[in-house]
């Protein structure tokens, strides 16, 4: 048996930055995984549906808007295929790069399913019918999550798709019903209308995108809306039927039942952790209910020498979430001070078209916690980079603390917002109020001069509007 100071069981964005970590430190490091370097975010996850979304902006603009920038077409051709194909060779160049920094930090990769014998030994099933046995000091469980399943609507990859279905096929439905009204949902509802399909999204709550601020999926409603994407909320889904030319939907909501036909169904309803098969029961490993890894602070689970990061431990299920708590556990690891996340606080972005992007309470949360707040919002149709480029809809909401001018949250709808987060994140984690976001010179013309606009805003200032 091989022995390391390290072994990492999964290679998505929290196992292989932890580690990368754990070798920049010299720790001698081995990482499992049972399919794909880089986990699902580089393969069939975040990398590929962003070039998708690249491609479904440009057929947007050629469909829709070429008027308005001058141009025209007598015969446009859009070959979705393409885009697929563009997709792909994103995610391959990402997860060979993957690869070169596992040879580059000297990591050992071992492809195959890994299984916990004891609490500092695991074995694995390598994909040659080989397995091999390993132990290491510390052990980090890193291995992701899994689409969950309506009962009854198991995907078949043809009528009734998930997520992965949904970003390989290289071809367009004509009708398509997406159930979940999340980031994925609204993601691929972006794309799939962009080449002109028609869809239609159902969400059990009672607005789309539901963690996100009410204002915000007001907006996004309505500019989603005027795509000719049907919206139907606080709605749920009573049945899907495989029909020979597609599939039947039954909706019920307080207008009634509704039946709804497509060619085909994405059901994107959420995720569950991937603990099953890892024996975690054997090693007395706590998890909850629904099967996330219970972890604390540093990432250590209630056994000495095993840790969890990433979505099996149930914390925020976003990439760069997984990568933080891989940094801070390695980290403590190796006798670093580290400071302990926030997850309330960590940014969020769904990259339809708006974007949405988010950080910290929602101006309804914090009422909720009886704070004294005070709400500073700018509109993109005053900005004049978003003008130029043509992309007006949405705004910028600034929440602080009226006590004393600190951040407590910011919702953003507009283009690019995922760009103008991390400003906000970092005078929040360096307790900066709202007079130094204000004061900070903004280059003109650019989007974040709207983030300087709402301070002033909040200070009662307000220079252009």
């Amino acid at each position: 048996m091989e022995h390391f100071d390290m072994i990492v069981i999964g290679a998505g964005p929290g196992g292989y930055v932890g580690a990368i970590r754990a070798a920049q430190y010299g720790m001698k490091t081995a990482i499992v995984d049972k399919q794909w370097l880089g986990g699902v975010c580089l393969n069939i996850g975040c990398i590929p549906s962003k070039a998708l979304l690249k491609n479904a902006e440009v057929a947007h603009t050629l469909r829709e808007r070429g008027r308005d920038f001058g141009f025209s077409f007598e015969n446009l051709t859009l070959d979705y295929g393409l885009a697929v194909k563009r997709s792909r060779q994103v995610s391959d160049r990402l997860t060979k790069g993957v690869g070169f920094l596992m040879k580059k930090n000297n990591i050992e990769v071992l492809m195959g399913e890994a299984v916990f014998s004891t609490s500092s030994a695991i074995q694995v099933h390598i994909n040659d019918g080989i397995t091999r046995e390993v132990s290491a000091k510390n052990i980090i469980i890193a291995t992701g999550s899994s689409p969950i399943n309506l009962p009854g609507v198991e995907p078949d990859g043809k009528a009734i798709l998930d997520f992965k279905d949904a970003i390989l096929q290289d071809r367009l439905p004509f009708e398509v019903v997406i159930i979940g009204g999340g980031a994925i949902g609204v993601e691929f509802a972006t794309i799939w209308n962009s080449y002109g399909v028609g869809v239609t999204i159902v969400e059990m709550l009672p607005h789309i995108l539901p963690l996100e601020d009410d204002d915000v999926a007001l907006e996004l409603t309505r500019a989603l809306t005027k795509r000719g994407i049907k919206i139907l909320a606080d709605s749920r889904v009573e049945a899907v039927t495989k029909k020979p030319d597609g599939v039947e939907i039954q909706v019920h909501n307080t207008e009634g039942d509704e039946t709804l036909s497509a060619d085909q169904v994405l059901v994107a309803v959420g995720f569950k952790p991937n603990t099953a098969g890892l024996n975690l029961e054997k090693i007395g490993v706590k998890i909850t209910p629904k099967g996330h890894v219970i972890v604390d602070d540093r990432m250590a689970t209630n056994v000495e020498g095993v840790w969890a990061v990433g979505d099996v431990t149930g914390k925020l299920l976003l990439a760069h979430v997984a990568s933080a708590q891989a940094l801070v556990c390695v980290d403590i690891l190796n006798g670093r001070e580290i400071r302990p996340l926030d997850y309330a606080m960590m940014p969020k972005a769904t990259y339809c078209q708006p974007q949405v992007a988010s950080f910290g309470l929602t101006e309804k949360q914090a009422t909720e916690k009886g704070m004294d707040v005070k709400v500073g919002r700018f509109p993109f149709q005053a900005n004049g980079k978003a003008l130029g480029l043509g992309e007006s809809t949405g705004f910028i909401k600034i929440i602080t603390n009226n006590s004393n001018g600190r951040l407590i949250g910011a919702h953003l709808i507009g283009p690019d917002v995922a760009e103008l987060l991390p400003e906000l994140t970092l005078a929040h984690n360096n307790s900066l109020d709202i007079e130094a976001i204000a004061s900070n010179v903004h280059a003109h013309p650019t989007l974040s001069e709207v983030i300087m606009e709402a301070a002033h805003v909040i200070e009662g200032k307000p220079i252009h509007i």
